[in-house]
């Protein structure tokens, strides 16, 4: 138990280390190469330079997005995967993707509203209300709800609402022109505000998420083992939803429905970490951030000076990533 402990531990601290260097790179990296010195300068004793104003108001801020962007996907997928018991479980599997989607497009239909500082409120009522619309539907009938049932009422939602999405966007050109921009996933905010609108409740959301790890552990043996060790069942899969709604609304608000985070992060922290959600759940955070930020940083280099969004670098990486995870090493059991 010992060493496995230590084990644990080195890779926390290795994690760290990688999350630390590619924040270096966020910030650096892009149509203009920035000096790690004069990155230094830029947030230690800004002079106003150039270089400056690029780290300040454009690199860092994104940088910062990334991260709680990504350790927030990372948490949900785990989080999802353990509840449901599914191990492809991502964010779209319990409607919360979807309700943000529908909410974006219904404010630029009904509302006339255009930018991400106004209709990042409606994505993450919209990621609520979907996610509270599952579990409601989920928990009908005596048993209450179950990983099949909230499965099974995921996907029922989530065809729902995407249907309803693409009825709007088809009938009006503005809602469709915001609906794709938003859809193709992007950490490249333009306004600082946004994020320190959406960090409170991201903040919050991985609280929720930590704090679910051991009624988690329980739920993984079975809801009368877990009534038996003394686990409230409904409250503890109240608690998880909550924090996946909380943690996929905030993120998909303010950058868009960024795929095979949810979905890839999970499977490579339980490799390390096995099946204790106390380590699997902060090894998926700092993966998950980790993988978000060099994404970007690839997607900015590969077509430089243009460059293409991370939600696209992550599904092109993601795919046959995941693919070769599943033929080499089969999916886990949950």
């Amino acid at each position: 138990m010992g060493s496995r402990r230590r084990r644990r531990l080195l890779g926390l601290a290795v994690l760290l280390g990688v999350l630390v260097v590619s924040c270096l790179l966020s910030v650096a990296a892009g149509a203009k190469s920035i000096p790690l010195g004069d990155v230094w300068q830029a947030l230690i004793a800004p002079a106003g330079a150039e270089n400056d104003l690029i780290v300040q108001q454009l690199r860092l801020p994104r940088t910062l997005v990334g991260v709680l962007a990504g350790a927030a996907l990372g948490l949900a997928g785990a989080l999802m995967q353990g509840h449901t018991r599914n191990p492809i479980a991502d964010p779209g599997i319990l409607g919360i993707t979807q309700g943000a989607a529908l909410a974006v497009v219904l404010a630029v239909y009904s509302f006339g509203i255009s930018s991400l500082y106004g209709y990042i409120w409606f994505a993450f009522v919209g990621a609520l209300l979907g996610a509270i619309a599952v579990f409601a539907i989920g928990s009908m009938g005596r048993g209450g709800s179950t990983p099949v049932t909230l499965a099974l009422a995921g996907m029922a939602i989530s065809a729902l609402l995407q249907a309803l999405t693409s009825a709007l966007v088809l009938t009006d050109q503005e809602s469709l022109d915001t609906y794709r921009f938003w859809k193709v996933g992007s950490i490249a905010i333009t306004d600082p505000g946004v994020l320190w609108q959406v960090a409170p409740f991201l903040v919050a959301g991985m609280v929720l998420a930590l704090a679910n790890a051991s009624g988690l552990n329980a739920l993984s043996l079975g809801d009368d083992v877990a009534r038996g060790l003394g686990h409230r069942v409904e409250w503890t899969r109240r608690l998880g939803l909550l924090a996946i709604a909380v943690l996929v609304g905030g993120a998909a608000a303010v950058c868009g429905p960024i795929s095979f985070v949810g979905l890839v992060v999970p499977h490579i922290a339980r490799f390390f970490t096995g099946s204790d959600h106390r380590w699997l759940l902060p090894f998926s955070a700092l993966l998950g951030a980790s993988l978000v930020l060099l994404a970007d940083v690839v997607g900015r280099l590969v077509a430089r000076p243009a460059e293409v969004q991370v939600g696209v670098m992550l599904a092109m990486v993601g795919a046959p990533f995941f693919i070769a995870l599943v033929r080499r090493r089969r999916l886990v059991r949950l």
